[in-house]
């Protein structure tokens, strides 16, 4: 952070009065602990469910509404967490009720927002418990904190808990960072919608990681930033690798990560840092902040300047996708003709592709070419794929003087999981 920006932050919150209030809204915590306390003392199910229900539930702020909408929660999930982690909800209740002492804090890192950011809207800031999906989310203008995961520290017992879940109370102190998560999470309300491919989610999300930074003055408490800034070489050439790979994107964001560097959300790293390069790099850096939040995530134009301008992979986003288009599986030839033959026999019954690579034998899709159904060329029956995997023959059946368009799809993958480029078959039978 520049000493600068610091500087006229500080000086914007203690040198004028806050301009508008933010609300936050806690009814949720209360409502959950009185529900929490009638399931706890009995052992009759149904009652159970009608107190998580009545008591919970039907008592739901907007934004726990919105939470249990966008994370798809369920009362048996619900149910399933009180039963299960007696010891977790006991050792976690105190904190949760300590929310109203952290709202100067966040209601300062918020005005600061707004000092870098003038077109700032007003957002509400919801407290909830939730069931172990999220610590913080947004819809609308609803920001929705869950505290269950977000106002953990290391007095909570964990040891009932999952396997999988354990190690995110272990890495993380969040009531620490919960001004830096509020401030995240409040960014985000401020955003365009996201092209879902793991480019554009990990700078969207990069976005809001690097403007809650700088406006709270904190680093971010993401894990996988020790190991990404230590290896950022590494972990820039693999993400080249994987970046225009739609099945890889939950190794970089929001998922485990399967490939060899084994470390998970390091797309908010790569974010973090092309929003860090250019902004530094910007001699406005009120408008660089301008341009970050209000990034239009449809528009490819938009999206190739910032990466560009930001320079953090040395080739621009055009160069990076020729590289990657080159690199991926093609058709090299039609075994039983040229594509394009207008001089094909309607007695063809097989039909045998060649790839460029060996394929995933397990992976296959067609669909129809521009002129339609009517006009598709169906596979009668897959014979499927040569033992060294690079051919695959299928059975069709031709009429006579007409033409038929099958577009082969990327659902063809190579044995390293990258999608074939996309071949159109267009031929048309003789009479």
């Amino acid at each position: 952070m520049t000493r600068l920006i610091i500087f006229i932050l500080s000086l914007a919150t203690t040198t004028r009065v806050i301009a508008q209030s933010k609300n936050f809204i806690t009814t949720d915590i209360d409502n959950f602990w009185a529900a929490y306390d009638k399931i706890s003392s009995t052992n009759d199910s149904i009652q159970q469910y009608v107190y998580l229900k009545e008591l919970y539930f039907d008592k739901a702020t907007a934004g726990l509404k919105s939470l249990l909408q966008v994370r798809n929660y369920s009362d048996k999930e619900f149910i399933g967490a009180i039963n299960s982690y007696p010891k977790f909800w006991t050792s976690i209740r105190k904190n949760t009720l300590t929310v109203k002492e952290h709202y100067s804090e966040i209601e300062s890192s918020i005005e600061n927002l707004r000092t870098v950011y003038p077109s700032l809207k007003p957002s509400t800031i919801y407290f909830a418990i939730g069931a172990f999906r999220t610590g913080g989310t947004t819809q609308d203008d609803r920001v929705m904190i869950a505290c269950e995961l977000s106002f953990a520290d290391k007095s909570v017992f964990i040891d009932e808990l999952p396997a999988w879940l354990q190690p995110f109370y272990r890495l993380y102190d969040p009531i620490n960072d919960i001004t830096l998560l509020c401030t995240h999470e409040y960014v985000h309300t401020q955003q365009k919608a996201v092209v879902n491919n793991l480019l554009c989610n990990s700078l969207r999300e990069g976005v809001a990681e690097f403007v809650s930074c700088l406006v709270t003055d904190k680093p971010s408490n993401t894990p996988s930033f020790e190991f990404a800034s230590k290896n950022e070489e590494l972990v820039r050439k693999k993400f080249i690798d994987d970046v225009f790979i739609p099945s890889r994107m939950y190794n970089w964001i929001w998922g485990e990560n399967k490939n060899e560097l084994k470390e998970r959300d390091l797309g908010y790293y790569i974010g973090y840092r092309i929003c860090e390069n250019y902004y530094n790099k910007a001699k406005n850096k009120q408008q660089a902040i301008n341009d970050l939040i209000e990034l239009d995530y449809s528009n490819e134009k938009s999206v190739e300047t910032i990466i560009d301008r930001s320079g953090f992979f040395n080739k621009t986003i055009k160069q990076l996708n020729k590289s990657y288009d080159k690199s991926r599986p093609k058709i090299t030839n039609i075994e039983q003709f040229k594509n394009g033959s207008v001089h094909i026999s309607p007695n063809l019954k097989r039909i045998t592709l060649h790839f460029s690579t060996e394929m995933n034998k397990n992976r296959r899709g067609f669909d129809y070419g521009p002129l339609g159904g009517n006009n598709v060329l169906l596979v009668k029956k897959a014979i499927g794929f040569s033992e060294d995997g690079k051919s695959f023959t299928f059975e069709v059946e031709l009429k006579p003087n007409t033409r038929y368009q099958s577009l082969v799809t990327n659902n063809f993958v190579s044995i390293n999981g990258v999608p074939l480029k996309p071949f159109l078959i267009d031929i048309r039978t003789t009479k």
